[in-house]
């Protein structure tokens, strides 16, 4: 699969005249976007979980080849805190089942007052299907331990590679073989310089991933897709 480049949604209204010429209808915005992008991550699930027709007729709508990574809920991740996460795993994995083989990793982003708790970080990854792939973005910095890497590891999670205003948010850890990287905000504005893209190119590049998701969540203006097309062409 190699590196797959997009960004975090697609329904933005500042993306008309970026990426949506005028006149396509919002409803025919997924199909102009999955023509230009072969990825996109769903952050629809995090707010309130969709039905799984609702995943299908995502499935339907995009090319052979498209994946989808989804954002998991906010229940599980910031309500819930990963405590007792067996009953909203299961949700969330029932309703992504819809997207069949176009489900890429789920990504679970955790509060930034989330303190380390590998019992309830190790059980909350026990929980998915064996052959998931689940990414984690940390953002409290007591996580940064090598019990952390370790939980991480043993059960083939990875770590999510975070960056705002040009400055990356983790440790460089390879901990899956794989690789889920998320550019939160450049420092023109928004948009990420060339020489920031180029850095987070030759990352990775040089991670020894075997496959890579890298998502654009810079999205006024259409700074995301502008990056995006942008990061694709470095690599």
């Amino acid at each position: 699969m190699g590196t797959l480049v997009g960004t975090s949604g697609w329904q933005y209204r500042d993306w008309r005249g970026v990426l949506y010429p005028e006149g396509v209808p919002q409803r025919l915005w997924l199909e102009t976007y999955a023509a230009e992008f072969a990825t996109v991550e769903s952050n629809n699930a995090f707010y309130r979980l969709p039905p799984p027709r609702t995943f299908a007729a995502w499935r339907e709508r995009t090319p052979d080849g498209f994946v989808m990574a989804v954002k998991a809920s906010r229940f599980l991740t910031h309500i819930r805190r990963l405590a007792e996460p067996e009953e909203p795993v299961a949700r969330l994995m029932a309703a992504v089942a819809g997207l069949g083989g176009k489900l890429g990793p789920i990504l679970l982003q955790l509060p930034p007052t989330l303190r380390a708790d590998l019992g309830r970080l190790d059980r909350c990854l026990r929980c998915f299907p064996a052959g998931t792939r689940v990414a984690v973005e940390f953002r409290h910095p007591s996580w940064w331990t090598d019990e952390t890497r370790a939980v991480l590891e043993a059960r083939g999670a990875a770590l999510c590679w975070a960056d705002r205003l040009g400055r990356p948010r983790n440790p460089f850890w390879d901990t899956a073989g794989w690789g889920y990287v998320r550019l939160h905000e450049g420092r023109a504005g928004f948009a990420y310089g060339d020489t920031s893209l180029k850095t987070w190119a030759r990352r990775v590049r040089e991670s020894g991933w075997r496959d890579a998701y890298v998502y654009f969540n810079n999205d006024p203006g259409g700074a995301a897709v502008r990056n995006a097309a942008r990061f694709a062409r470095l690599l």
